[in-house]
């Protein structure tokens, strides 16, 4: 099968698109024809990517952890999943990922694609929306009446965590650059800040919860917008726990895991029109290191995709 397949963590030159042994489906996985995976620029910069749970070197990882496709076959083990089913899931970071042709899943991750969304727009939603559904239900509990402020909330995770706020309703401040105001005035946010002009410090106060997804200096400016008692979350780095205390709130770092059932409950959102994934951009499978480069930019608006299966060819 053609994959992509990681040589280092330097740069876009280190993804090599080339001929990979297909994989097979052990006890309790199945194995799925890929049609697309999303990219996620900090993956090769993951100890996951190279070493597994019991601390083996990997060589040569094949990356993207988010997947939708249709299942082929499956392990000795598996119920409840049919040869032929279109699904949608995100995979341990530690195996080979879905940068291929083909690729292996536990069956307990996968979950079915929403029915209103191709497999483009659906690889973009299981890492980011298991993000957004975890940060801000799992770990924050966050209910109606609350107020949250969300860094870098036209990313991925952060457009999904605006969509699934308003609906939890929650009041939702984003930070964001002026051309993507109008974008997330669509999305719900109820206010929106253009840090390149705005402190938010100087304008926000006493938000329940702050989630943050860019790190560095963000984190440090944002501890005093958020109320006593309150949260300050990131899924970039581990904020400190000293200035924490010195400001009186919680924070909170975390790693999301893959499941099923909180995919599947996106999934409804998704196809009663609750929440919409967003594409950037679109690259072939061959166009990895392009795609990787571009996602290295930053300022992105939601997912870049690489199209594995071409559904139009598939018709």
């Amino acid at each position: 099968m053609k994959a992509i397949r990681l040589y280092g963590q330097s740069g876009p030159d280190q993804f090599v698109f080339e001929d990979a042994p297909q994989p097979q489906p052990g006890v309790g996985e199945v194995l799925i024809r890929v049609h697309a995976t999303s990219v996620m620029w900090q993956e090769p910069t993951w100890s996951e990517t190279w070493k597994t749970p019991a601390g083996i070197e990997r060589q040569h990882p094949i990356p993207g952890h988010d997947v939708s496709g249709e299942v082929v076959e499956v392990g000795s083990g598996v119920t409840g999943i049919a040869v032929g089913e279109a699904i949608y899931a995100l995979t341990e970071f530690w195996l080979d990922g879905a940068a291929a042709e083909y690729t292996v899943a536990r069956a307990t991750d996968v979950a079915p694609k929403p029915r209103t969304l191709g497999h483009i727009q659906a690889a973009g939603v299981p890492l980011v929306g298991l993000t957004a559904w975890q940060a801000l239900f799992e770990h924050a509990g966050l209910t109606s009446g609350q107020s949250l402020l969300i860094h870098g909330a036209a990313g991925g995770v952060g457009s999904m965590a605006v969509q699934m706020a308003k609906w939890a309703g929650a009041t939702v401040i984003a930070t964001a650059s002026a051309r993507n105001h109008e974008f997330l005035r669509t999305l719900g946010a109820d206010e929106i800040i253009d840090y390149t002009t705005t402190r938010f410090e100087d304008v926000v106060r006493d938000v329940d919860m702050v989630l943050d997804t860019i790190g560095g200096e963000t984190v440090a400016r944002s501890w005093c917008v958020v109320k006593k008692g309150g949260l300050l979350l990131s899924v970039f780095s581990p904020p400190s726990q000293e200035q924490a205390a010195a400001f009186g709130v919680r924070a909170f770092f975390f790693v999301v895991k893959p499941n099923r059932e909180q995919l599947i409950h996106i999934g409804n959102l998704i196809d009663t029109g609750q929440l919409r994934p967003i594409t950037e951009r679109v690259f072939p499978l061959s166009e990895a290191s392009q795609a990787f480069e571009q996602a290295l930019q930053g300022h992105t608006r939601g997912k870049i995709i690489l199209r594995v299966e071409d559904e139009e060819r598939r018709r």
